[in-house]
């Protein structure tokens, strides 16, 4: 939608820059179109999914992060009751990142890995899955890395086999780990059923991260 209106993206320390107007883009798109069309796929496939956004119920609560991401939020607080009513009644919830801002009259665009990390410790979730991947070569898919530990991390940072965008994906894993949410796996959501080959089979698919 950015590339349709003329808009370039960009991107600081592997977060969009978010400008009022690109803000404007991600609550019309993010927690409508692409949400709702999710709600549909599941619905029409026999699960019963309710979309939401971090906007409903106060689900997500946050501060700027920072004056160079623009309208980016820092989550400080998250509400999900909203959530747990849905699967109690039997729902899929389907989750736009979009926060309510509570230092300034706005809402504010999280990244969606590190919003979910956050959810899952608010939730006391067992696992944490992400539908990515982690390689050693990010143009070699034969390079995945299939387990790391905790303490590995800064490491692979610092020599850059984790870098860009994946960096907040991998901070997130972390942040749920040291929070009581007992595994994360960051998985390649474009091969079929991915998460049942990751869950169901010794040697997995994707990339786990433990203490």
């Amino acid at each position: 939608m950015l590339t349709r209106i003329g808009k370039q993206s960009r991107f600081v320390d592997g977060l969009r820059y978010t400008d009022e107007e690109t803000m404007d883009i991600v609550q019309q798109v993010l927690c409508g179109k692409v949400n709702k069309h999710l709600v549909s796929i599941i619905n029409n496939l026999g699960g019963r999914a309710i979309g939401l956004c971090g906007l409903d119920g106060a689900l997500f609560q946050a501060k700027k992060l920072d004056d160079k991401y623009g309208l980016v939020g820092k989550i400080v607080k998250v509400e999900p009751k909203i959530v747990t009513d849905c699967l109690e009644d039997g729902y899929i919830p389907v989750i736009s990142t979009v926060a309510l801002g509570i230092d300034n009259d706005t809402a504010y665009n999280i990244n969606a890995d590190t919003a979910a990390a956050e959810l899952a410790v608010a939730l006391g979730a067992e696992k944490l899955i992400l539908l990515t991947g982690v390689l050693r070569d990010p143009k070699d898919d034969k390079t995945l890395i299939p387990q790391i530990r905790l303490h590995e991390v800064p490491g692979l940072i610092g020599s850059g086999i984790i870098g860009g965008g994946m960096i907040p994906k991998i901070e997130c894993c972390v942040t749920a780990l040291k929070n009581g949410v007992h595994r994360t796996h960051i998985l390649d959501g474009r091969i079929p059923h991915s998460i049942l080959t990751e869950m169901l089979s010794h040697k997995g698919i994707g990339t786990m991260l433990w203490e």
